[in-house]
């Protein structure tokens, strides 16, 4: 990995370094170091003027090329505190890396589930574009990929050193596409002997306190290993990615977690009763046949409402402490100011909003995401509440990098909005559940048309909750069309078959032609 010159470099750096800070110790206890080993202070002087005469090569090239580092969140929707999405969340380190850079107020994932949704970014194509609309097949089963452009692919070729630990991709993806991948430590486990919680469904849907330590956690152990990364010295500008698994079910969280949210004052989400008495009753069914997490119904009846809130907030306050790890790791390297951070999750989580929980709707709470992103030239403390979506972060990093725009991506470099959050944006963005269920998303609206033709309309500026939909408002006919307009042309037909999302997809459309 590194050149002998580096090399050499490393250890001049690391001794300059070990006697500054020595020699600053030695100030606050009355200059006793630098008085008795004044000669230091003159080889100093020397070893700068060495380590600035061999580091200019590297120091352009870096300049040139800034690092990236990307954090991937699974199942993160708005609950964290920049984004306001429960007003007793805590995540101090991902509002601090929200001061730092760009917040993302309206971003959107391409399809509320993990395949789908990384597939597309990591390609940069839509799902109607790939035919990957659900939990299987992977990216390079679609006939229209070029697994050569693949961003962990793409970064290699570019001269980028290029690792990875977690869930970047849904399953193989990950050591097929990273040269260095560290693994997934234990993905979603560990597991405790039986089920903590009374629901009777699927395994991974489980809730309660484990393990006994952060340490047996995977995500404390993808932090560790993110740790050892930013403490090498590299001889190349580095694309280091990060996949954490919480707050994916099962929330399991050690007991500190836990107790930052106790169940006697625990806020629930705001709802609103016959909330889906105004949705079109394909809509209704896409959404709730054939899902394997509990119904709202059984969630109330059984009990279980506070205690799976609580524990979704203590994932994701675990969570967050490991991406404030990471983020002391890279303050206090050499590449805290030469490095992009790209903070997002791969959709949201329903946690009884709309009657519903888990992702596969499209919905706010269903598909909509987290953004942030921090580094070199870009505007610190910003909010951008135009739309964007993930499908945007790869030709970004691409224009942020120095290289050259790939025609095929899909997506829209956000530079512009990194150096100015408020300049006009004339895009929208697009989420969707397979072909014709598709959501545009604007600044002010949200739209909704599904593939037996009926919409929903919601005004996301005053009715954030998205509790009224207007798509039958005669008033409204004007925006209707504006947003009918940015629906896809053409759908690639349906790849893969029998996870939920395909099942679900199929009852819908059959429950439809019953009617």
């Amino acid at each position: 990995m590194l050149t002998k010159k580096r090399r050499k470099q490393i250890k001049i750096n690391s001794y300059c370094t070990q006697h500054i800070r020595s020699g600053a110790k030695g100030k606050r206890n009355g200059n006793k170091i630098m008085m008795k080993n004044k000669s230091i202070w003159m080889a100093l002087a020397l070893i700068s003027w060495m380590l600035f005469a061999c580091s200019t090569d590297v120091s352009k090239e870096t300049m040139e090329h800034p690092n990236v580092l990307l954090i991937a969140v699974d199942d993160l929707n708005d609950w964290i505190g920049c984004l306001g999405g429960h007003p007793q969340v805590q995540t101090p380190n991902i509002d601090r890396l929200a001061q730092r850079g760009v917040l993302f107020s309206n971003a959107h994932s391409q399809s509320p589930v993990c395949n789908p949704s990384r597939a597309s970014l990591m390609s940069g194509l839509y799902p109607e574009t790939t035919g990957i609309y659900f939990l299987n097949p992977p990216v390079w089963k679609s006939p229209v990929v070029d697994e050569d452009q693949i961003m962990p692919r793409k970064f290699e070729r570019e001269g980028y050193y290029v690792a990875a630990a977690g869930k970047l991709f849904h399953n193989k993806g990950n050591k097929r596409y990273f040269k260095n991948y560290a693994g997934n430590f234990g993905g979603f486990g560990p597991f405790p002997d039986k089920k903590l919680s009374p629901f009777p469904g699927a395994r991974l849907w489980d809730w309660g306190t484990f393990p006994e330590k952060d340490e047996l956690m995977p995500d404390h152990k993808i932090a560790s290993w993110a740790e050892e990364q930013l403490e090498q010295e590299f001889d190349k500008p580095f694309f280091l990615s990060l996949g954490f698994m919480t707050p994916h079910v099962p929330q399991y969280a050690p007991k500190k977690w836990i107790d930052l949210y106790p169940l006697d004052s625990l806020m629930l989400p705001k709802v609103i009763e016959k909330d889906l008495s105004d949705v079109p009753s394909y809509g209704i069914n896409l959404t709730s046949m054939e899902h394997i997490a509990p119904t709202q119904k059984w969630v109330v009846e059984n009990g279980q409402w506070k205690p799976l809130v609580q524990t979704y907030l203590a994932c994701v306050s675990f969570m967050d402490s490991q991406v404030g790890r990471v983020l002391d790791a890279l303050d206090n390297s050499p590449y805290a100011d030469n490095t992009i951070v790209v903070l997002f999750s791969d959709h949201g989580f329903h946690l009884g909003e709309k009657e519903r929980w888990a992702k596969r709707s499209i919905w706010q709470d269903g598909e909509g995401t987290p953004l942030i992103i921090a580094g070199p030239g870009i505007v610190k403390g910003g909010v951008c509440d135009k739309p964007v979506q993930l499908l945007d972060i790869y030709p970004t990093l691409i224009e942020l990098t120095g290289q050259q725009p790939n025609p095929k991506h899909e997506g829209n470099s956000l530079k512009l909005l990194l150096e100015n959050p408020t300049i006009s944006w004339p895009f929208t963005a697009r989420s969707s559940f397979g072909p014709e269920n598709v959501a545009i998303v604007s600044e002010h609206y949200r739209y909704i048309h599904y593939s037996d033709g009926s919409e929903e309309l919601y005004d996301r500026l005053n009715d954030p909750h998205e509790w009224n939909n207007l798509a039958n408002n005669p008033n409204m006919e004007q925006v209707l069309a504006k947003h009918r307009k940015d629906l896809p042309k053409e759908y690639h037909p349906i790849l893969g078959g029998n996870s939920t999302g395909h099942k679900a997809y199929k009852a819908a459309a059959d429950k439809n032609k019953q009617n």
